[in-house]
């Protein structure tokens, strides 16, 4: 049974039988794994404790070709995933991240994907209270975006036509984009100001926006992941994190 070493962040954990776990993990050379921790919630096991979303370490996983669930060999920490999992909105932002990646999960290498998702992390963690809805925003469009489904702004999905910078547009779903409003006629789709849509490029960038209202940009986030990214299933962490952000 080959033998893989690999610096890992655990991005799911789940409790299987009354004495294991099974995880999903990104790493760094062989992509999204899924693993089973046998005896990890046993008083005396090595991984008590351990293995709990966010804990970034070096995996030892027994491959065995054929299987999806592979055998956790052992976990060595570098660093916690406590303190997010001290605070709410920012459990809730990682918790995004890390479903988006499960949900596009592949076996193979995916160059800058693990390290991508580390400084993400890095960034919820440390952004000050004030700043980290918007810093949220941005990772989570960010990521999107470089996962492959990035959303449509300069142009519009119908026509082709460069919308000016001062121009509103309607944003079609469906398409991934914004259409110009000579070709919204019949479309539904939430309206989106020129502002709207500057600052949404910029999220999408990974860039931090000042944002009065950010309803909207969690509605069109939404959205566009479920007609996009998810084929109409329902990303858990969205509905938790509005409730989390209800005032």
């Amino acid at each position: 049974m080959p033998l893989i070493r690999d610096d890992a962040i655990i991005l799911q954990s789940l409790a299987y039988s009354e004495t294991s776990k099974i995880l999903r993990l990104l790493t760094r050379s062989h992509g999204v794994r899924s693993v089973i921790a046998k005896g990890a919630m046993r008083p005396r096991s090595r991984f008590c404790g351990l293995l709990e979303p966010f804990t970034v370490g070096i995996a030892t996983i027994y491959l065995k070709e054929g299987r999806e669930l592979q055998t956790l060999g052992g976990f060595d920490l570098l660093r916690s995933g406590q303190s997010l999992g001290r605070d709410l909105l920012r459990f809730g932002g990682a918790s995004l991240l890390a479903e988006l990646i499960v949900r596009t999960a592949v076996e193979e290498h995916q160059p800058g994907l693990y390290h991508r998702l580390l400084r993400a992390l890095d960034r919820i963690e440390c952004a000050p209270a004030a700043e980290l809805e918007s810093v949220l925003l941005a990772e989570a469009w960010g990521l999107v975006a470089d996962l492959g489904y990035a959303p449509i702004l300069d142009h519009c999905t119908a026509c082709g036509r460069a919308l000016d910078p001062d121009e509103d547009g309607v944003f079609d779903y469906p398409a991934g984009g914004v259409r110009c409003r000579e070709c919204a006629g019949g479309v539904t789709g939430r309206t989106v100001p020129a502002a709207a849509r500057a600052n949404l490029s910029r999220l999408v960038a990974g860039v931090a926006v000042a944002l009065e209202r950010t309803r909207g940009y969690w509605i069109l986030l939404d959205r566009f992941i479920a007609h996009h990214v998810a084929d109409g299933a329902t990303i858990r962490s969205l509905p938790f994190l509005a409730e989390v952000l209800q005032p």
